[in-house]
């Protein structure tokens, strides 16, 4: 998540559905420092993303990888040097990636999307590095591509949890 300024629909609702469908959810941030949301809702990250492998209980890679957005992904996850080596991890080791609102541009800018279509926001400058990259622009609030799922925005986040769960049941992954 943005250490501030994140989507507190796309963060509480994605964690919600996923937390009810029996899914463990770490959330981390940059510095794991309490973050002040869009809306103002404060909310105490689990840790810091460099240290995403050292989270008590956690002895290897997570079943998923998923980035939310806000105002704060342009900022604080865009340029994240980090984030892109973690998905290509995860996703090189047949985990789950994924991303919801700003933060999708992540998984542009780290290649793991080339050449594709995917879900995401319809302002300015979201469109304009997709066009930069060579990626499309989905009018569907949420797109997968096997075990890459991209959703629009907040109102897009259980849809979005849903599929990731589903994902998680189809390859019998568990929380």
């Amino acid at each position: 998540m943005p250490r501030n300024q994140f989507d507190e629909g796309e963060l509480f609702e994605t964690r919600n559905c996923l937390e009810s469908a029996g899914a463990r959810v770490v959330v981390l941030s940059q510095n794991g420092q309490e973050a002040v949301g869009m809306k103002k809702a404060r909310f105490q990250p689990q840790g810091m993303i460099i240290d995403w492998n050292k989270q008590q209980g956690i002895t290897e890679k997570y079943h998923a990888v998923l980035l939310v957005g806000g105002k704060g992904a342009q900022k604080f996850l865009w340029n994240d040097p980090i984030l892109p080596q973690i998905l290509t991890d995860h996703l090189r080791a047949g985990k789950i990636i994924g991303a919801i609102g700003l933060s999708v541009l992540v998984l542009v800018r780290g290649a793991l999307l080339h050449e594709r279509v995917v879900s995401g926001p319809d302002s300015g400058v979201f469109l304009q590095e997709l066009e930069a990259c060579g990626v499309d622009h989905s009018e569907d609030p949420v797109t997968r591509h096997g075990r890459i799922i991209t959703a629009k925005d907040a109102d897009a986040a259980r849809r979005f949890a849903e599929t990731v769960a589903e994902v998680l049941l189809e390859e019998g992954g568990a929380g």
